[in-house]
């Protein structure tokens, strides 16, 4: 057991921590030459196209030292985007050490230091590894100094690597062997054994990836899942993961491998339970488990509504390999049957919106994303709390007593020279600021408590375009504050438009409504009668654009005559507008949708 290492890498988003990986898997023969190709733990087209992990990965390793001794290497790999920080906390539980692998050209992100907290949080072992020092950008000393002041090690104890060229590799594998402890090996106790992935297989049901923390899983026990409280499984079918799945007889304390039982959902074994046996059980699970909750909400429609049995199957499809999706079916008035799907943040949208479309080959329309509010209102004299999802749901304002919304706690690593713009970014975004700090060659930390309602549109591209693109964001959940919330309603001809209704801050909802109602004038083709669009909070219409209607000259046959008779015959037409108006509808074409649900929030 003394040979065995249990390691992952923390790194930001494209640090190379999928190209280190690479040269690992390399260095220790565990995969050849003719089958490597470039990040090689990264699996799916838009985890290589993007350059960021999205599922986390594991695979066993077996290192030969040069004194002739064979190592052990168990390499977790994690996602590197703050939306999945919960597959990283269980992710650095299952391990002993872990790699800070920090980009020479572009120094420490604010991921990183999250991450990091996280990995010293859990005690692990950190070795500071200084990578791309080939690049000709790469700033060795002052990126060096940044990492002596974040994790007080001497500038001695880290490693300079190349991932792109290999050098320094040797040096890393070694230092993995000697510095990182060996799991303690308690294979007397009770099993317990922590769930950091599950994927799904379609022939073999749900796969847990496991860390055995104590005890003996022997093939064929009957295991029971600790926090579902489900013992319905045995252990069909364990093993190590290499390249591919090799099966054995058993795992021990300290041990990382799967565990098949033809578990029937994603859900059943879920990321952070803890596997027991079924009569000799553990007395309490392993502790850090948490419920996924979705951050962001948004509706997704088929363009096409014959579609909407193949959007269905194609959401039940990525849910089985994705536990963290979450959607319900709903109907839109405007854009018919869709779904309410539920997201962890807004990385995690944009790749299901881009999954649906390449893998399921589908055409959606997604809504503007929103958060959850709880909202107290009043309902027949009682006091009720409930909880919005959809702005649809929400309920009318003079029954609105309180409105609550989520706030998040950021913080943006940026060069000093950026202070200004970010800080009139969080200003404009409702921010509360909370302190700053001035850290070694020329950065700045800057902590902020924000709605996460503003976040979710379009902060980060905002943030991106106003440093650069040098500076870098993290968040995590704070609670739920007291806002002067209200429900912005589009009105066409009086009848509300659901799908472009929206839950917005009452300082800024005259301006947003004003804004939609004059795009929606542009893009709604003229009628036989007049259209009014309107914005309205309640019953109470604070923006206006009338949609003018077709005419024809009624009057260009009376070539001369009384005045009277032109004016009877546009009185005459009048009234037949009107009665057009009543039985008339207005159908808003999927452009305009489009275009609305896509306005920049410098249109809004």
């Amino acid at each position: 057991m003394k040979e065995i290492r249990n390691f992952c890498i923390i790194a930001h988003i494209d640090h190379g921590k999928s190209t280190l990986a690479d040269r690992l898997l390399e260095r220790t023969g565990t995969i050849s030459e003719r089958e490597m190709q470039a990040q090689i733990l990264d699996d799916m087209d838009l985890e290589r196209e993007r350059g960021i992990t999205i599922k986390s990965h594991a695979i066993r390793m077996d290192y030969q030292r040069p004194g002739g001794d064979t190592v052990i290497f168990n390499l977790i790999d994690t996602p590197g985007h703050v939306d999945f920080a919960y597959e990283v906390s269980r992710a650095l539980k299952a391990c002993e050490g872990a790699l800070l692998v920090v980009d020479a050209s572009q120094g420490i992100e604010a991921q990183t230091i999250s991450n990091l907290y996280h990995a010293i949080d859990q005690n692990l072992e950190i070795i500071p590894v200084l990578n791309k020092i080939d690049l000709p950008g790469a700033d060795i000393d002052a990126v060096s100094q940044q990492i002596v002041d974040l994790i007080g090690c001497d500038s001695d104890e880290i490693l300079h690597v190349s991932g792109k060229t290999g050098k320094g590799v040797e040096a890393l594998l070694e230092a993995i062997v000697e510095r990182i402890p060996a799991p303690s090996r308690e294979v007397d106790k009770p099993l317990r054994a922590l769930i950091f992935d599950s994927v799904f297989n379609t022939y073999r049901g749900s796969i847990a990836y496991v860390r055995v923390m104590e005890g003996v899983l022997r093939k064929g026990d009957d295991i029971y899942f600790m926090q579902t409280e489900i013992d319905d499984y045995d252990a069909e079918e364990i093993g190590y993961l290499k390249m591919k799945m090799e099966p054995t007889d058993s795992l021990e304390a300290g041990e990382v491998g799967y565990v098949v039982g033809s578990v029937k959902t994603l859900q059943d074994a879920r990321v952070g339970d803890t596997i027991t046996h079924s009569k000799k059980r553990a007395s309490e699970p392993i502790p850090g488990y948490q419920e996924v909750k979705p951050m962001v909400f948004s509706g997704i429609y088929p363009t096409n509504s014959d579609d909407f049995e193949d959007l269905r199957s194609a959401l039940e499809k990525l849910q089985l390999n994705d536990a963290s999706l979450q959607y319900q079916p709903e109907t839109s008035k405007a854009l018919g049957f869709g779904f309410r799907a539920g997201f962890l943040g807004l990385l995690h949208m944009e790749i299901i919106q881009e999954r649906l479309d390449r893998e399921f080959n589908i055409d959606i329309i997604t809504t503007v994303p929103n958060v959850q509010y709880e909202v107290v209102f009043e309902d027949r004299g009682e006091v009720e709390r409930k909880v919005v999802e959809n702005p649809s749901e929400m309920p009318d304002i003079g029954k609105v007593q309180e409105v609550y919304e989520p706030y998040i706690k950021a913080t943006i690593l940026t060069p000093a020279d950026y202070i200004g713009p970010i800080m009139k970014l969080c200003q404009d975004r409702r921010g509360v600021y909370v302190n700053q700090m001035f850290m070694q060659n020329n950065r700045v930390e800057i902590t902020y408590e924000l709605p996460m309602a503003e976040v979710v549109f379009d902060f980060y591209d905002r943030l991106k375009s106003g440093t650069r693109g040098y500076a870098s964001l993290d968040y995590e959940f704070l609670e739920y504050r007291l806002g002067d919330l209200v429900r912005l309603d589009i009105l066409l001809n009086g009848e509300p438009v659901d799908a472009l209704s929206s839950i917005t801050h009452r300082d800024k909802a005259y301006e947003q409504g004003r804004k939609i109602c004059a795009k929606l004038k542009e893009l709604i083709p003229r009628q036989q009668f007049e259209v009014a669009v309107q914005a309205a909070i309640g019953s109470r219409v604070i923006a206006r654009d009338t949609v003018r209607a077709l005419k024809k000259d009624v009057t260009a046959k009376c070539y001369g005559g009384d005045v009277t008779r032109k004016r009877k015959l546009i009185e005459k037409q009048k009234e037949g507008k009107k009665r057009m108006k009543q039985v008339g509808s207005v159908d808003i074409p999927q452009e305009a949708f489009l275009a609305v649900l896509s306005m920049d929030e410098d249109d809004r």
